[in-house]
Formats: C-alpha cells, sequence, structure tokens
C-alpha cells in the first residue's frame, strides 16, 4: 500500500545540509516584514501625528 520513496544517500545528505544551515530564509524575511511595518508606523507617526500638532 503505502512504500517508502528511494532515496539516495546522497540525495538525504544534501537534505540533512541544508536543515543544517538552519531557517536564515524566514528570519530574512521576518525581519523585512519588521522592518517595513516600523518604517510604515514612523512615517505615519511624522506625516499625520506631529503634522497635526500632536506632542
Amino acid at each position: 500500500m503505502f512504500t517508502e520513496p528511494d532515496e539516495s544517500s546522497d540525495q538525504q545528505a544534501r537534505v540533512e545540509a541544508v536543515v543544517a544551515r538552519g531557517p536564515a530564509g524566514a528570519f530574512a524575511v521576518a525581519g523585512a516584514a519588521v522592518a517595513i511595518v516600523l518604517a510604515l508606523w514612523l512615517a505615519f507617526y511624522l506625516f499625520v501625528f506631529l503634522a497635526r500638532g500632536g506632542a
């Protein structure tokens, strides 16, 4: 019924090498998203809140 796919040890070694490097791409995407949110917040603060005489 269910059979394990035949994976060569070379392919398995490559997968393990990628996993060993960690989630660097995920951290890069998360960091970019945080930077965008902070930039939008700062722009709103400067151009809307302070422009209306806040603070």
